[in-house]
């Protein structure tokens, strides 16, 4: 293997290493979002059953 042929090997797998590592930040944000929104729906979910069953006590 010559310098250029490792050269070019050692571009193509950087480039590829950076993709794949711009592809991983991106997904991590996706999942942040949404475990974010899943939290926020659990919230909602529990305060409307607290309110079911305070307004089941109370009759």
């Amino acid at each position: 293997m010559n310098l250029q042929d490792f050269e070019a090997q050692y571009r193509e797998a950087m480039a590829e290493t950076l993709n794949d590592l711009q592809t991983a930040v991106l997904l991590l944000a996706q999942v942040q979002h949404k475990i974010s929104k899943i939290g926020s729906s659990v919230q909602h979910i529990s305060e409307r059953v607290e309110e079911f069953i305070t307004d089941q006590k109370a009759e």
